[in-house]
């Protein structure tokens, strides 16, 4: 009990207090430095191991609705910039990682089937990056393993879990649900600010809860249940149409074809 107090003193030295987007109180033990350069690492990597889509209209596609999103996007984080990725991948994926490092596989195209359902996926993984989420997973492995030094004692399965990439990439691990949840609420505010239907976002879940049980990678099968996200999108939706009609009215309409 002594020794788990004592443990629990030196580790309150070296959280970072921090706020998340929405207002949540995180526990946070990594600088961001640290996860950036770990996500930019994993990206990486993985951009070696996963086919890259170079065709110039899935890739202007994307990017169209990346760029109008990362415009109203406010990142206390310290990426200098963001780099997007169309991975040529049949499964509806899609993430970000610290660092600002952002992957789209080519089949989301199928299940996001316009560009405000897109936007409502990328403005969710964006919501993930810029809440810290990956930093909070790190931080919550440290406590439970009752350690601090953070990168001396991570190894690179760890490390790429910790940032929501599988043992092998191409697989991507949920997060929790109320970092699912609180990434759904932020990304509802990014795509309205920047111009696209909120509304959307609802279609989109639709559309994912469509897939049933063929549903065939973890982003799908993720927690909170597609009916929930419905839910709390609903409940935010007012909100979110007042930003869009803002947004509309000073211009902001993305033309973002596929």
């Amino acid at each position: 009990m002594i020794r788990n107090f004592y443990l629990l003193l030196v580790v309150l030295t070296f959280i970072h207090c921090s706020t998340s987007p929405t207002g949540r109180r995180q526990i946070i033990l990594v600088k961001d430095g640290e996860m950036n350069e770990m996500g930019t690492d994993a990206f990486s990597e993985m951009k070696t191991k996963t086919p890259i889509d170079s065709s110039v209209s899935a890739n202007s596609y994307v990017n169209c609705i990346v760029s109008a999103q990362l415009a109203v996007t406010t990142d206390t984080t310290g990426v200098e910039s963001w780099e997007v990725v169309v991975f040529r991948d049949n499964t509806p994926n899609a993430f970000a990682l610290p660092g600002g490092k952002i992957g789209v596989y080519t089949g989301m195209f199928s299940v996001a089937k316009n560009k405000d359902q897109l936007a409502a996926v990328i403005g969710h993984e964006i919501g993930h990056v810029i809440a810290r989420h990956g930093n909070e997973r790190v931080s919550q492995n440290q406590l439970a393993g009752g350690s601090v030094k953070i990168l001396e004692s991570l190894g690179k399965p760890t490390v790429a879990g910790a940032l929501g990439l599988g043992a092998k990439f191409g697989v991507l691990l949920p997060f929790s649900r109320e970092h699912e949840s609180e990434a759904d609420l932020i990304g509802l505010e990014l795509m309205a600010k920047s111009g696209f239907d909120p509304r959307e976002s609802v279609n989109l879940w639709k559309n994912m809860s469509a897939l049933g049980g063929s549903k065939p990678n973890e982003l799908l099968s993720t927690h909170p249940s597609d009916a929930t996200r419905m839910k709390n999108l609903n409940a935010a939706m007012g909100n979110a149409m007042a930003l869009w009609e803002k947004a509309k009215a000073e211009g902001k309409r993305p033309n973002c074809q596929l």
